[in-house]
């Protein structure tokens, strides 16, 4: 394996920082949408107010189930949707805040088996 002098520059701390808080932004907006899309679902199809929509759009997107009884077949048919897109927000917003953390350590290790003459796999 060929190792590109070029790719193996470790960034500043403070270039990583930004980076770390650029993509902590986004992961943090992301799941903000997503609040906003269960509140507004919630409120809109199920007749919820304000507070008890966020609480359930809250406690689906964190994986504790809904809160309220659905009272239409509109509302249960959101409510198993956002239920499925609930499922896969956490684990795409841990991945996007823990993406950098993970690069600069896969770089770090990168760097110390190019210097220390691994080929690696």
């Amino acid at each position: 394996m060929t190792v590109h002098p070029q790719r193996l520059r470790l960034h500043s701390r403070a270039e990583f920082l930004r980076r770390v808080l650029r993509f902590t932004l986004f992961g943090v907006a992301f799941l903000a949408v997503s609040l906003g899309i269960g509140v507004l679902g919630y409120h809109r199809l199920a007749g919820l107010g304000w507070i008890d929509s966020l609480f359930n759009a809250a406690m689906i997107l964190t994986g504790m189930g809904p809160a309220n009884a659905m009272p239409s077949d509109q509302a249960k048919l959101f409510a198993s949707a956002y239920a499925i897109f609930g499922g896969a927000v956490y684990p795409a917003v841990t991945a996007i805040i823990l993406y950098p953390l993970l690069h600069r350590m896969m770089v770090v290790l990168h760097i110390q088996a190019a210097q220390s003459g691994e080929d690696g796999p």
